[in-house]
């Protein structure tokens, strides 16, 4: 009889002990929806279904993706599911229940700006269908910062081809079809998208390659979007050094001539395959940007092409791309194109590379000299030169 007493307590007491662990468990369950159902509300999740579900190109494009869907994505972010990341989060690899390869960039526990600018990234993404603009696939709101899910893009930056270890150089006719898709999509995102939109932080490491070296422009955290027929906006300024234009950063007023100056330096960095910050043997910290100025306005662009691109014959397109970048540089912003002038000078070069007609380039190159924003850059180098130094004594500057 004891035994069997015994033996009925210990199965009431398991009993018990399983009740208990169920209860817990759901306990912690109910408690782990509210925490995300708070994270959706703060990340102003309802406000983004309302605009998803107002407009079907959105919709289409668009999908708000559960914290468990991404979860099992990347086997729980999973540490071998890495493609890179750095001091603001990590970008992981994930495999959608559809079989879709895509990236997921997951931020660390930052402030509010920072989050802010994630929303941001959504809002001004799930706008714009561009073929050289990277796709926002949906997000995750449940978390305290936002999941971004992009498709993927696996070839890295056009920072990485530049200025990397790899053996594999760009050829000349692939950087100039680089700069070209490159200049669509920012053309696109001043005037072409149903929002203008000002990107604010263009720089070769926000642009990413595909397999077949097709350009997609990435990272709009810190874009802002304005009605079209507004020029311009009071900002705190944000950008990286090295690519920040001059104008912006000693007014505060965003323009689309800031995002013309940053892609100037790409140009720089195409012609030259230099750093858009780089140590020379006269001083460390030295501006690709103020230094290409100071080359071009002495003729002396010989001095930094880069000699592969001399070996491949391109000294004449690249004449021509280094006068447009160079106007691109001017620090007036109403001395710079548009990039959508911008993209139709690239537009003729890229042509007459293809036809392979250098009568057409000098033509081209001709033709540029009667541009409005083509005059005399004259003491322009000194003057940038000068803005560059500040830069580099002034605090950090966001981003």
């Amino acid at each position: 009889l004891i035994t069997i007493i015994a033996i009925v307590a210990g199965f009431g007491l398991l009993f018990s002990l399983l009740g208990v662990a169920q209860v817990t468990k759901k306990l912690k369950k109910r408690r782990a929806k509210k925490i995300r159902q708070k994270f959706f509300k703060k990340n102003h999740g309802l406000l983004l279904q309302q605009l998803i579900s107002s407009n079907k190109d959105i919709a289409e494009q668009m999908k708000i993706f559960s914290l468990e869907e991404l979860e099992q994505a990347t086997n729980k972010f999973d540490h071998n599911r890495i493609l890179g990341g750095g001091g603001h989060g990590m970008v992981y690899k994930a495999i959608l229940s559809d079989q879709r390869v895509v990236a997921i960039k997951k931020a660390k526990i930052v402030v509010q700006r920072e989050i802010d600018q994630f929303i941001n990234e959504v809002a001004i993404l799930s706008q714009i269908n561009h073929r050289n603009v990277v796709k926002l696939f949906g997000c995750c709101l449940e978390t305290e910062v936002p999941l971004l899910v992009y498709e993927f893009i696996s070839n890295g930056t056009l920072s990485c081809h530049l200025h990397g270890k790899s053996e594999n150089h760009l050829s000349w006719k692939t950087r100039l079809r680089i700069a070209l898709e490159t200049a669509r999509a920012i053309a696109y995102l001043h005037s072409a998208a149903s929002i203008s939109v000002y990107h604010r932080d263009i720089k070769c490491a926000n642009i990413l390659l595909t397999d077949t070296l097709i350009a997609k422009v990435s990272d709009f955290g810190a874009s802002r979007s304005i009605a079209i027929d507004e020029t311009g906006i009071l900002t705190v300024v944000q950008g990286t050094y090295g690519y920040l234009d001059p104008e912006y950063y000693y007014t505060s007023r965003l323009t689309e001539k800031s995002d013309v100056y940053s892609f100037g330096v790409i140009l720089a960095e195409l012609l030259t395959s230099v750093t858009p910050v780089f140590s020379s043997h006269s001083s460390e910290g030295t501006s690709l940007a103020s230094h290409f100025v100071s080359l071009m306005s002495n003729n002396r662009l010989s001095d930094i092409l880069d000699t592969q691109i001399i070996h491949e014959g391109g000294v004449e397109d690249a004449e021509v791309v280094a006068t447009l970048a160079q106007a691109c540089l001017s620090l007036k912003g109403e001395e710079r194109p548009t990039m959508r002038q911008v993209e139709t000078t690239l537009e003729d070069v890229h042509n007459s590379k293809v036809k392979l007609s250098s009568q057409t380039t000098r033509v081209n190159q001709n033709a540029m000299k009667d541009q409005p924003w083509m005059g005399n850059k004259g003491g322009e180098e000194t003057r940038l030169y000068s803005l560059e130094k500040e830069f580099i004594q002034s605090s950090e500057i966001p981003r």
